[in-house]
């Protein structure tokens, strides 16, 4: 019995220290074909790619926080973890002073998508002002906001992009602001190439980045050279075709 003692104080602080180095990856995305069934989709693809590039004894889990709260945890310090698919840009930290950012593991870009029996041209003047546009609930977009208020769009918010475009697709709505690549991946699962129109919107594109809390490079130390390859890896490029 005495030999047992220290073997189970032993495992019991090699399970601590697993657990301590168990980093919580937060987002509030909710839609495909980052987040698909709450399993599958790019974000589980790169929590996957991580693990298998983190060092032994680092580990990483993906955990959903609606929007508000995890600003709110952002900002009064309190959140546990990194979070990943952001820009600086959304956080009015363009000068990355707030918070840790790494580099860019993908780039995408907001698109205007509209019904092909009626598209709309944002080039021609007059044709959106009074027409309403499905944006997401308690999103910010920078540079997005100001154009929608120049040409006279009126916002409708739903809870993620998935539901604008089923409300665009049931005429609810006459257009949809959202990410090029939740918008192709909607037309092809659906079948819908004959039915929705794409037009790129002005701005600079998305850069999905990582954001680490201000004070924790060691969280960020072990993330950033990881990431820093990512983009342009076979083997991450290999695990995210399947979502083009």
């Amino acid at each position: 019995m005495k030999f047992l003692m220290p073997l189970l104080i032993l495992s019991m602080t090699l399970l601590q220290a697993v657990r301590a180095d168990t980093i919580t990856v937060y987002t509030s995305a909710n839609f495909a074909p980052l987040v698909i069934d709450g399993s599958r989709g790019i974000y589980h693809e790169a929590i996957d790619y991580l693990n298998k590039q983190a060092p032994q004894g680092t580990s990483f889990r993906l955990a959903y926080l609606p929007r508000k709260r995890l600003q709110m945890r952002l900002e009064d310090g309190s959140l546990d973890g990194i979070v990943i698919g952001m820009m600086p840009q959304w956080f009015d930290d363009v000068a990355q002073k707030k918070y840790l950012w790494t580099t860019p593991f993908a780039v995408d870009r907001f698109v205007l998508v509209s019904r092909a029996e009626n598209p709309l041209q944002p080039d021609v003047a007059g044709a959106l002002h009074g027409k309403t546009i499905g944006l997401t609930l308690g999103y910010v977009y920078p540079g997005i906001d100001e154009w929608i208020q120049r040409h006279g769009l009126l916002r409708h918010d739903a809870m993620s992009e998935e539901i604008n475009l089923e409300k665009l697709r049931r005429g609810r709505i006459d257009c949809v602001a959202v990410s090029e690549s939740v918008a192709r991946y909607f037309v092809r699962l659906h079948a819908l190439n004959s039915s929705l129109t794409l037009v790129d919107l002005p701005g600079r594109a998305t850069e999905r980045r990582f954001l680490v809390p201000l004070g924790r490079n060691d969280l960020y130390d072990k993330l950033s050279p990881i990431v820093k390859r990512m983009r342009d890896d076979p083997q991450w490029l290999r695990m995210t075709a399947k979502y083009q």
